[in-house]
């Protein structure tokens, strides 16, 4: 089983306390570090230039990497940098979603470089989970489903995806292809106590659920190499000057 890394943001946090599986390996990204102080969560790094932090700034240490303001990975991929680095390929993040629409479009952008490169990111939102899957099956266990039902949305991130199939759901598609200009995957729905999956042969996908429904299984149809780069800690060199 891939070690977890958990990674709190600065974004928005919703009902719900936050859960910190045993012996995950945390980390605080800029502001996240408020949140983690609020929970009496201990993070194992914090990490970013401090400009979302309205708390005091962490000592520095060994388990403080501060960034600078003017650098090219915000602080969402320098955190997930850290927690690859630490061997981590699962990673759940809070507070990567609501606030300002830019960084919550920015954390789901890097939901599918995790999946491109053999890894699993979850976002935690307001009710709900993004996540991505690339080349490979998001696999949901039977469960029980309120009357007004539980939504699952599907958009192809890359610009074709190939072969996708969603057994057990509302709307069985099978063998479909998806752009990313097509919405036809929105608004799914699962089905009482049927198990159910998401997949693709070729694309990443972005899949939406519910924050209630497990976390999936998830299975790849080949193996990923490369890892999602090293952490940066310089200025940016696209500044103009």
């Amino acid at each position: 089983m891939s070690k977890v890394c958990v990674i709190f943001g600065a974004g928005e946090y919703y009902a719900g306390d936050p859960v910190v599986p045993s012996g995950a390996y945390v980390v605080a990204a800029d502001g996240g570090l408020d949140h983690t102080r609020e929970l009496d969560v201990a993070p194992d790094v914090v990490v970013g230039d401090f400009d979302s932090l309205e708390g005091r700034r962490p000592a520095a240490g060994t388990h403080t990497i501060a960034l600078p303001p003017l650098k090219d990975d915000p602080d969402m991929l320098s955190a997930l940098k850290v927690g690859w680095a630490a061997g981590c390929r699962e990673f759940r993040v809070y507070g990567g979603l609501g606030g300002r629409i830019d960084h919550s479009i920015s954390c789901i952008q890097l939901m599918a470089l995790l999946s491109r490169h053999g890894a699993s990111g979850y976002l935690y939102g307001d009710g709900l989970i993004v996540t991505a899957i690339t080349d490979g099956r998001l696999s949901f266990p039977a469960h029980p489903v309120p009357e007004d039902g539980r939504m699952v949305s599907v958009f192809s991130h890359s610009d074709v995806s190939l072969g996708v199939n969603e057994p057990g759901l509302k709307y069985e598609l099978r063998d479909g292809t998806l752009t990313n200009t097509v919405v036809q995957g929105v608004s799914n729905e699962f089905r009482d106590q049927v198990d159910a999956a998401v997949s693709v042969e070729h694309g990443t996908l972005i899949v939406t659920f519910p924050i209630e429904v497990a976390l999936p299984e998830v299975s790849r149809f080949r193996a990923f190499d490369g890892g999602i780069g090293e952490l940066d800690t310089e200025v940016s060199k696209l500044l103009v000057r």
